[in-house]
């Protein structure tokens, strides 16, 4: 028996659940459907948003020849056969999954086919595109970031998935509930619907006999959403606050949750947001953790988290790096970027190399002339950055 979330998956792009700023009126995807065009593009998110849907979606609209794989399971001979189909018949519409594990070989069979328009490639992933996918495949597409679906969003979605389910019994708070303990996965809200509906006695499904299926705690979402994003915000101001247990008692709720990607995220801000300079080897500490917790998966994971968290919420802090940088990015977006000077455009004779100077510095201005003397970084009183404010200050007098 095919499963519900693969029996509903949408024909159009109007059925799409969320991604309104890729999908509706005058919006890019449903706008080349519109105009019967297609050009190569990854579409990357998080699992169960909707990257085979839409993908699905836009072969159907189009009407076009296409084929999926799986760039994990699916071997090399696979892609030939794909690529000899798209020469027999003409252009075709390659879907290819967790793109980001596609390895040479298959990149090599497939960019001059890609390169030439025979195959038109679209990628999905739940990797960031710019850091996972060969840049050669990566610059010959459009890339699509898709947004977490909302707790209505899904509510939309199980609404229509009803109507495929006979006889079922269902009430508007347990749909709620069903889509706010999968975490913005439709495809996990739609199984977890489909499991209770042929369990539940006559079809009849209420909170009771979702929590038989699936008892993960939901306690850290509300009706408005916002108690996810307040869980984390907490978590992150704990540890900026040094306080050590509360950290630990926000990082538990989210544990239980099961939402790592979350931690993983906040985690990595908090390391170079609010630790910084103070305490810099953070941030290699907490990818370190990041990898330990993924390589055992939970629930050993709590222990490599539950010691970095320890240790982020003890550590000292520092915002120095973080201030500086955003008052550098305000700057350029005002249009204060100015002329880069003269003698640091290559080839310059006029350019002072500062290794064949004492110390390895040598003073020469580097700004551009309509920010001469902007300040950015404004020292911090802690041991770390005591050390290198001490060199920061030689070097300003030397200047």
């Amino acid at each position: 028996m095919e499963l519900l979330a693969n029996t509903l998956r949408p024909k159009k792009l109007s059925d799409i659940i969320g991604q309104t700023h890729l999908i509706g009126e005058n919006k890019v995807l449903t706008n080349l459907v519109k105009n019967n065009k297609i050009f190569s593009m990854i579409l990357y998110g998080r699992p169960g948003i909707g990257k085979t849907s839409i993908a699905s979606a836009l072969v159907s609209e189009l009407n076009m020849r296409s084929k999926f794989l799986n760039a994990t399971t699916n071997n090399k001979a696979d892609f030939d056969i794909a690529i000899e189909e798209a020469k027999m018949y003409g252009e075709m519409i390659l879907v290819i999954d967790e793109i980001h594990r596609m390895n040479k070989d298959k990149q090599d069979i497939l960019l001059p086919h890609i390169e030439s328009g025979l195959i038109i490639l679209i990628g999905l992933t739940t990797s960031n595109p710019y850091h996972k996918i060969n840049p050669a495949i990566r610059s010959r597409c459009q890339i699509f970031e898709l947004k977490e679906l909302t707790v209505e969003d899904m509510i939309i979605g199980l609404k229509r998935a009803i109507k495929s389910l006979p006889d079922i019994k269902i009430d508007d708070e347990s749909l709620r509930y069903i889509a706010t303990l999968s975490g913005g996965d439709f495809r996990s809200a739609l199984n977890t619907l489909e499991v209770t509906y042929y369990s539940a006695t006559n079809h009849e499904i209420n909170i009771e006999e979702i929590k038989k299926i699936n008892n993960k705690a939901v306690f850290f979402h509300d009706k408005d959403e916002d108690g996810h994003y307040q869980v984390l915000s907490a978590f992150q101001k704990s540890i900026r606050g040094s306080d050590v247990d509360a950290s630990l008692h926000y990082l538990a709720r989210l544990l239980v949750a099961g939402d790592l990607d979350s931690i993983y995220r906040r985690m990595s801000v908090i390391a170079y947001e609010d630790i910084g300079l103070a305490n810099p080897g953070m941030g290699p500490k907490v990818m370190a953790a990041i990898h330990a917790a993924e390589l055992v998966g939970l629930p050993e994971a709590i222990i490599p988290l539950g010691t970095v968290v320890t240790e982020m919420a003890l550590s000292p802090k520092s915002n120095s790096a973080y201030l500086a940088i955003n008052e550098a990015v305000n700057d350029v977006n005002k249009g204060l970027a100015g002329e880069i000077p003269r003698h640091l455009i290559n080839p310059s004779p006029d350019y002072i190399y500062p290794h064949n100077y004492k110390n390895d510095y040598y003073p020469q201005e580097y700004m551009p002339s309509n920010l001469k003397n902007k300040k950015y970084y404004h020292k911090k009183d802690n041991k770390y950055e005591a050390n290198i404010n001490k060199i920061f200050d030689e070097m300003r007098n030397l200047k």
